[in-house]
């Protein structure tokens, strides 16, 4: 879901540039059904059980790095050393969310598991 969820989001994104300030009706579209479907499959991860802090870190963070790499790729972008090392700095903190919750944020979470603001190493709801 929450991959599903970053390739809407990225196809809205980039999308709103061929809108052309919303003057193109056909990529206009395809950000309104983009940005609807990212936060409707956003949501569905976030009932199975996704902590939030957690899925929206990764959903911004990737689809802000999916993004400006496609930028330079397709419009021609450009980003400065500042801007690359930002950049880095996001995959960096993507990956360390992902291993601070065992890998995959959607597996890893569950409804039972520890209450948001736990200490680490804190037991499930209910147990202890």
């Amino acid at each position: 879901m929450l991959a599903g969820a970053i390739a809407c989001e990225i196809v809205a994104t980039l999308s709103l540039k061929a809108a052309d300030g919303f003057s193109r009706p056909l990529p206009s579209i395809v950000v309104v059904i983009g940005y609807a479907a990212s936060f409707t499959l956003l949501g569905f991860a976030l009932a199975r059980g996704l902590n939030v802090g957690v899925g929206y870190a990764i959903w911004s963070g990737v689809g802000t790095t999916v993004v400006a790499i496609l930028g330079v790729l397709i419009f021609r972008d450009t980003l400065s050393a500042t801007a690359i090392g930002g950049i880095v700095l996001i995959v960096a903190g993507v990956v360390l969310l992902n291993i601070g919750h065992g890998g995959n944020p959607e597996e890893s979470a569950s409804p039972g598991g520890a209450s948001v603001g736990a200490p680490v190493g804190a037991a499930p709801h209910g147990d202890a």
